[in-house]
């Protein structure tokens, strides 16, 4: 297959992909599920008909409160506690997260100011609260009044527009490194289909934009570097090159301009500011710059803090400090009375008592168990996605052909993944609550993707081989495509679980 006929079957599989995405995000609702609350009794089923909604969770509507804050009353602030001597309890709550469609556990509260704000990283919130404010301000629309007419134009340019980015420059470097059709277009389909960022495009969050940034790091990281003796991709297979009886050699990349190493800290930068554990994946590239060319980090540095000296910056002026709202969890702005987080604190003191199943955001299980199955258990990473086996096998290889920059991240991939969850498993016992994946991991598909690819092409050479990888991809497209109504649901592996009364949190 030649290049031009690989470039056809990538713009067919991205063109399906977009169409995909932009009928989802258009149809975009809050379902009320019968089956949700039978199982969680709990959970009280509207006496009306609700009005529709576009949000989803606590955690998509902690940052769509904020956004309406922003633009309608130009403050952070999503509510307040006031002294009400006439209250039951000697105060009321109000705000935008006590009004409909917009309610969240996701908020903390100013111990000093009694000013509710959301636990979310502001960065993102403030990109978001920018187009609110064109539609707003121009086009006269109203969060509330015309839902879909500020929720649809904004998931399409925060979510859908990077992603689709983000598949397209994959497919340029799968085109560079990849050494099978066969491989290649696999990789690329399960990019397309086989991971869960296109399940979280529907709803406001940090992970999907995470991604998209690793993304353009790696990209503009591998742009840095010019391609040397490299045959083109159409006559080179995996070492040798019979029909010309040439051995190429591995690919000679030698430093470009230094200016895009400023771009490469920038992303690496947004991806710090969108999801906290992408520090590991800036570190490494970090450890690459210096490998290849120290002196690249005198640029690479400044790009990286710039974005998170902003994201500091947008917060101490949000709620008058430095540090990020959720590194208080277990403090007072997270265990104020009536805080869902606080439930744990009261269980243990005796003032209220403890449910049988206090649900999966106070798992207490042994660190065992979590591990098993936060890897391949319920909300396993290789269970519910199996096809990042064959990543994990491509670690073990060396991309054919390629030394340099794209070696170096390759081989520090496995450390990154390895630091990433080993913190989790180590220091926490979350599966992110309601959510169909493992979450904090989504902003790795990018690393995982390119670290397929060896595996993938070779692989490939076996009809048995591509078999075992059909099967992979078909269980991780289900996986994605289970929680096609709402993200924020269990993982098919934990309601299969549950039904089976094997946990129930």
């Amino acid at each position: 297959m030649d290049a031009y006929l690989r470039r056809a079957v990538y713009l067919l599989m991205l063109t399906a992909t977009t169409g995909v995405l932009v009928a989802r995000v258009a149809n975009v609702e809050f379902l009320y599920e019968p089956s949700f609350y039978k199982v969680h009794p709990t959970r009280k089923w509207p006496d009306k008909a609700p009005n529709p909604w576009p949000t989803f969770s606590s955690n998509d509507r902690a940052r769509w409160a904020t956004v309406k804050a922003l633009v309608e009353d130009g403050t952070f602030v999503i509510g307040r506690r006031v002294p009400d001597a006439a209250a039951p309890k000697g105060y009321r709550d109000e705000g935008i997260t006590f009004t409909e469609g917009f309610g969240s556990v996701d908020k903390v509260l100013h111990p000093e100011r009694q000013e509710f704000f959301s636990t979310k990283p502001p960065l993102l919130t403030l990109f978001v609260a920018g187009q609110y404010w064109v539609l707003n301000k121009y086009l006269h629309k109203d969060m509330v009044e015309d839902k879909w007419e500020v929720a649809v134009p904004i998931l399409l340019v925060t979510n859908v527009l990077p992603l689709v980015l983000a598949l397209w420059l994959l497919s340029r470097l799968l085109e560079r490194y990849g050494s099978t059709d066969w491989g290649r277009l696999f990789t690329f389909a399960t990019a397309c289909f086989g991971t869960f960022l296109p399940t979280f495009a529907t709803t406001l969050n940090n992970h999907v934009p995470a991604a998209c940034c690793v993304m353009y790091a790696v990209y503009a990281l591998f742009a840095w570097t010019k391609a040397g003796n490299r045959l083109p991709s159409d006559v080179r297979n995996s070492e040798w090159y019979p029909q010309t009886g040439v051995d190429a050699g591995p690919e000679e990349d030698n430093p470009g301009s230094p200016m895009r190493l400023f771009v490469v800290g920038l992303f690496a930068g947004l991806a710090v500011c969108m999801d906290l554990p992408a520090a590991a994946f800036a570190g490494a590239v970090a450890l690459v710059i210096l490998a290849k060319s120290p002196r690249g980090l005198v640029l690479y540095i400044p790009g990286l803090l710039l974005p998170i000296a902003a994201q500091a910056a947008v917060n101490y002026q949000a709620v008058g400090t430095w540090e990020p709202v959720y590194a208080k969890f277990g403090g007072p702005w997270y265990e104020y009375e009536g805080s869902h987080w606080a439930k744990p604190k009261l269980w243990e003191e005796g003032k209220e008592p403890k449910p049988e199943h206090p649900g999966i955001d106070f798992a207490d299980e042994p660190k065992e168990e979590y591990a098993l199955h936060f890897l391949v258990g319920h909300h396993g990473l290789f269970s519910l996605t199996p096809v990042w086996l064959l990543s994990l096998a491509g670690l073990a290889l060396t991309p054919a052909g390629v030394r340099g920059v794209a070696v170096w991240l390759h081989r520090l991939t496995l450390l990154v993944a390895a630091a990433v969850i080993g913190f989790y498993i180590w220091r926490t016992n979350n599966y992110g609550g309601y959510s169909s994946g493992p979450r904090w991991l989504f902003w790795l598909t990018p690393l995982f993707l390119l670290a397929m690819l060896p595996a993938a092409d070779a692989i490939g050479r076996s009809r048995v081989g591509r078999g075992i990888a059909y099967l992979l991809l078909g269980v991780s497209v289900f996986s994605a495509t289970y929680p096609w109504t709402n993200p924020w649901r269990h993982p098919w592996a934990y309601q299969w679980c549950e039904y089976m009364g094997w946990v129930n949190y």
